[in-house]
């Protein structure tokens, strides 16, 4: 299985959107919890190419962006095979 990482905030129902529609691909991605800021937040803008929204999802080190990119990703057909071994 690929390796997947997201940067969610708490409440965020985009965060929750999306770690739905990856546990429904049997996916349990890396969490960072970026709440509160800090040095994990400053890396996200930078590997997301300045994007600050939440949530950022990294599928093998490859940005796919937030909630509706993944999912569009999916209805596209396309999310699966990112997801294979």
């Amino acid at each position: 299985m690929a390796r997947v990482e997201i940067y969610t905030k708490a409440w965020c129902p985009y965060c929750v959107r999306a770690k739905q529609l990856l546990a429904s691909k049997g996916v349990e991605p890396t969490e960072y919890d970026i709440t509160l800021g800090g040095e994990q937040r400053v890396e996200m803008i930078d590997r997301a190419g300045g994007r600050t929204t939440v949530p950022q999802i990294f599928i093998d080190g490859r940005h796919i962006g937030g909630s509706d990119d993944l999912a569009a990703l999916d209805r596209a057909g396309k999310l699966d095979p990112l997801l294979a071994p």
